[in-house]
């Protein structure tokens, strides 16, 4: 699901959800909060609390996790027990009125303002609101224990979905094998007929992955999205993560929480490796571009971020062209030869001598030099053809087929309506049901049975029947939820309480493996009792 690659309104206003860092423990969490850093009264450290106490205060006497799996605490006996990794943190919001912390979200929104990192909202009504990205101070703390099982079954999703990918472009064994139908693959949106049999930089097609997970009713870690095109947000954990060491600095002097900040320079030298050209060794290194949309696009201040952190020139399309399958760079030294794109445009818009003749984002002639190997694209060209929802349905044959291995991760149970035994289900349960269309994206075309109305479920009902394999259904989970802090803090009428959330880790493959960020974009979905929190829908 690429959250930003849009240039029009969006279809539905909605809100937008707010982020939390998602931070990894490496071991126990020793928090210890200095009231200096907040402006708040003298109170006592972590050390001098008692541990095993229920927590209180006024920012959580009346908090109730509800029904649902809460990520900070368990309800045991009708007490109200954080969990063992967030006892202290549990216990230190305790000590805190809501000015308190009104006072600390106000730092970490003056620093996001002073830096401009801001987030681009679509809906019917506007044509595009830019705002200072929402920010909930209460960091979501992951233990190493959880973390090292979703590390590993992202890696191990990746390596499926990658030979999957290089098959669908090559021999198509998978589909001669018939663990996948021929006949939803050559139906696929993003599937690129264009690309059958071009060989990719060592045979790589998934550079950069920003998977979605949800936590269940019964705490597990299940995968909703592999986002495999152009995954956004990544930019938001950084600023988020710097956000959280100015406005609690002695915290993450005491707090065993694993950095993040590597992850430019690990994407450099990732995309550095893709060169098809020789690089001499006292020479130059290869020349490394960031292709955007454009500043209308509503990630821009990511791809400016990246392409800032990264060194590298941020460029669109009209900045570059192609001469005798070549890609080169206008500057005002001349030409200059081009190794590695970095592109955040969709498939379509890449090419219109190839794609879409309309499109303005791209470069006329870039699939010839594709092909000619002359440039390296991350992603590849027709990665997408893997992150088609009905494809998703495939991923845990896709892995046992390919690796020979059991799933680590889940997949949220997925009805297929292009089967007609289960098109008959899906049809006579649509109230209960989410459906999906299979090549949508940040949250377009979807209906929530639950809370849709008897219209909404007579058109999709005909969508459905009007064309089956574009379609997709699925139970609705019970996301987990963690603390937000909600209302107007400033005058007292704030609090915590529980909202649903869900979870993007940030992948990167390269020569030497599959790297997890440790760490991650936590959205919240701030309207009570939503379960919408995708960035996309505002």
């Amino acid at each position: 699901m690429d959250l930003h690659n849009r240039t029009r309104a969006g279809m539905y206003p909605a809100h937008l959800p707010i982020a939390r860092p998602a931070a990894i423990m490496s071991g126990r969490l020793p928090l210890e909060y200095q009231c200096s850093m907040m402006g708040a009264r003298s109170m006592p450290t972590m050390r001098d609390l008692p541990t095993d106490a229920a927590p209180s205060g006024p920012l959580l006497r009346d908090y109730d996790p509800g029904p649902f799996y809460d990520e900070m605490f368990a309800a045991r006996g009708g007490v109200l027990t954080p969990r063992s990794h967030y006892r202290d943190l549990a216990h230190h919001l305790a000590q805190l009125t809501p000015a308190d912390l009104a006072r600390a979200s106000e730092l970490a929104n003056r620093s996001f303002l002073h830096q401009g990192i801001t987030f681009t909202v679509y809906s019917d009504a506007e044509r595009g609101t830019e705002r200072i990205f929402p920010f909930d101070l209460i960091p979501r703390l992951i233990p190493a224990h959880e973390w090292t099982i979703i590390e590993r079954g992202l890696q191990q999703r990746i390596r499926a979905l990658n030979l999957f990918i290089h098959d669908i472009y090559h021999a198509q064994q998978i589909l001669h094998d018939r663990v996948v139908p021929r006949r939803l693959i050559v139906r696929a949106r993003h599937f690129r007929r264009e690309v059958v049999g071009v060989d990719v930089p060592h045979d790589r097609y998934i550079h950069i992955v920003g998977s979605d997970l949800v936590r269940d009713g019964e705490g597990r870690y299940l995968v909703l999205e592999d986002n495999l095109r152009s995954p956004s947000g990544v930019s938001y954990v950084l600023a988020n993560r710097r956000a959280m060491t100015h406005v609690f600095p002695d915290w993450f002097d005491e707090v065993s929480v694993r950095p993040v900040d590597h992850y430019a320079g690990q994407l450099l030298e990732n995309l550095r490796a893709l060169s098809p050209r020789p690089t001499p060794v006292n020479g130059p290194g290869p020349t490394v571009v960031l292709l955007t949309p454009g500043v209308y696009n509503s990630a821009y201040f990511e791809h400016a971020f990246l392409a800032q952190q990264m060194g590298i020139e941020l460029v669109e399309g009209r900045d570059l062209f192609v001469l005798d399958n070549r890609v080169y760079l206008r500057t005002t030294l001349g030409r200059q030869p081009v190794d590695v794109i970095y592109r955040r445009v969709d498939d379509e818009f890449l090419d219109p001598l190839s794609f879409r003749p309309d499109s303005i984002l791209g470069v006329a002639g870039l699939l010839g030099a594709v092909r000619a190997g002359n440039v390296a694209l991350a992603n590849a060209i027709g990665t997408g053809v893997a992150d088609d929802k009905v494809v998703y349905h495939y991923v845990p044959a896709i892995i046992r087929y390919y690796l020979n291995e059991e799933p680590i991760l889940g997949n949220v149970p997925t009805y297929l309506p292009d089967d007609p035994e289960q098109r008959e289900y899906v049809l006579a349960n649509l109230d209960r049901l989410v459906v999906k269309a299979a090549n949508e994206s940040g949250g377009y075309g979807m209906l929530i049975g639950p809370s849709a109305s008897e219209e909404e479920i007579a058109e999709f009902r005909r969508r459905i029947l009007n064309d089956p394999r574009d379609y997709i259904a699925q139970p609705v989970v019970p996301l987990s939820r963690h603390p937000s802090f909600v209302g107007d803090g400033s005058s007292g009428r704030a609090q915590l309480e529980g909202r649903h959330v869900d979870l993007r880790p940030y992948i990167l493959t390269g020569n030497d493996g599959i790297h997890v960020l440790p760490g991650g974009l936590t959205r919240v979905a701030l309207r009570k009792g939503s379960l919408v929190v995708n960035s996309s829908q505002g």
